[in-house]
């Protein structure tokens, strides 16, 4: 049911091409973010969308049961204009779309993509297509808030370990895929957050970043322990289904995660791994990853970090700060940007590097976000009528925030890094150069980004 691009869209979408001035031939649109939880963010995903969806040609298959569809919905449609589409442009759409670099860092309230039409019949297509143009506010959105979460860590690291940028790739893992709605949720914010950061557990994300981006690997994982694999063992075989994990996998120089907090953490960490396995641990040459997963994160987190430099001892690094000998720490439940800094501040207070301790974040990373989150819109800021272009803009006396832009736009940047979208009919400031790219048009990618590219981006 996912095929057909004709009903990836809104049902009011159908009415509108009998909406418009008598007249009209162009149209010109732009997408933003109003503003919202941060100041900048990291635009990324539009190129997935381009290649997903805008590079399969429109068929009279899919015409017609668009057409059987809308009339049983109650709404008129387009058919003439679309099969034209089909029949004298190959069924691909007459629009013309450009966009900031992906992974580029980006104030918001700033113009990120435009999407112009190229024939002035079907003027009104990039309108028709905005639901599904306008849903890069996802990847966006997570590579934002996965962005601002790698500066947090990045700050306690140079703060307290000798080699932030080596431990840094690796601090903040995905373990989202099933705290999502959907499959295409788990590719798109899995991919989206290893923009940032280079551990995951969610397969589809990293499939993605090869699919759209052309990343051979994209992330890495390690052999993990779950609940189940250490509760099968019963309660009294706690010790040996710990043991079977470092028999399994701990191999000199090797990592190994398990989880231990299935009935008792503290004793796990400071009886069964600090004293029982200890000098298995120890002789197996491997780090060993203890996982809390229950509890107030930062208070478990910290009292862990304590017992395990009881057991397994520590040295000092050139900064002053406890690294912890042979072990180290994920935490993977509860967090969030206030518990993530939480149990930093906690760790960092006592005397203990920032790499000791890693982060899995799950639900909250891919699925804690919405549209408005950013206020991400789409809107129509001119229209072109009898071969003149026209302003179009909203200002509702009831809401400031929602005001639009006016006219063709675009994003200009200055060579102190200044960013400020422009009338690109207007005079260009000195100094100022256009970022918006053409990524897009008449069925043709223009621009493929590589992974690569957008990592190096969004710095």
């Amino acid at each position: 049911m996912f095929d057909n691009i004709l009903l990836n869209t809104d049902s009011y979408k159908a009415s509108h091409f009998l909406q418009y001035p008598a007249g009209a031939d162009g149209m010109f649109s732009y997408i933003e973010s109003r503003g919202g939880a941060w100041e900048k963010l990291v635009f990324f995903g539009l190129q997935s969308i381009l290649k997903e969806y805008l590079s399969k040609p429109i068929t009279h298959a899919m015409v017609d049961e668009a057409v059987t569809f809308f009339a049983a919905h109650g709404e008129p449609f387009n058919e003439v204009g679309f099969r034209r589409i089909v029949d004298e442009l190959d069924g691909f759409l007459p629009m013309r779309i450009k966009a900031a670099p992906e992974g580029m860092v980006v104030p918001t309230q700033q113009v990120l993509v435009t999407i112009e039409s190229t024939h002035p019949d079907f003027f009104w297509v990039g309108s028709y297509f905005e639901p599904l143009l306008l849903r890069v506010w996802y990847p966006a959105s997570v590579a934002t808030q996965s962005y601002h979460m790698k500066q947090l860590i990045r700050g306690y690291l140079e703060i307290s370990c000798d080699n932030p940028v080596q431990e840094l790739s690796f601090k903040l893992h995905d373990f989202g895929a099933r705290g999502v709605s959907s499959t295409e949720s788990s590719a798109l914010g899995g991919m989206a957050h290893l923009v940032n950061f280079m551990g995951s557990d969610t397969v589809m994300g990293v499939v993605a970043a090869k699919r759209y981006y052309g990343a051979e690997m994209a992330a890495y994982s390690i052999p993990a322990a779950e609940h189940s694999t250490i509760t099968s063992w019963g309660r009294e075989g706690e010790i040996e289904a710990y043991r079977n994990m470092l028999t399994q996998f701990a191999k000199p120089g090797s990592l190994v995660a398990v989880v231990s907090d299935s009935y008792d953490i503290f004793n796990a960490v400071e009886h069964i791994w600090g004293d029982t396995l200890r000098q298995v641990v120890i002789d197996s040459g491997a780090t060993v990853v203890i996982r809390p997963d229950s509890g107030d994160p930062a208070a478990v987190v910290l009292k862990c970090a304590k017992l395990l430099d009881a057991r397994f001892g520590s040295t000092l690094n050139s900064k002053g700060y406890k690294v912890l000998k042979h072990v180290r720490l994920i935490q993977g439940d509860g967090i969030n940007p206030t518990s993530l800094k939480a149990i930093l501040d906690g760790m960092l207070a006592a005397g203990f590097s920032t790499e000791n301790v890693a982060f899995g974040m799950g639900g909250m990373l891919l699925q804690g976000l919405n549209r408005d989150t950013l206020k991400w819109a789409m809107k129509c800021s001119a229209m072109r009528v009898h071969g003149e272009w026209r302003e179009v803009y909203k200002d509702p006396i009831t809401d400031s925030g929602k005001r639009s832009k006016r006219g063709r736009v675009s994003l200009y940047r200055n060579t102190d890094g200044e960013f400020r979208t422009l009338a690109t009919d207007g005079e260009i400031p000195a100094g100022f150069n256009e970022v918006l790219v053409p990524v897009w048009e008449n069925g043709r990618l223009l621009r493929d980004f590589s992974f690569d590219e957008v990592r190096a981006n969004a710095v």
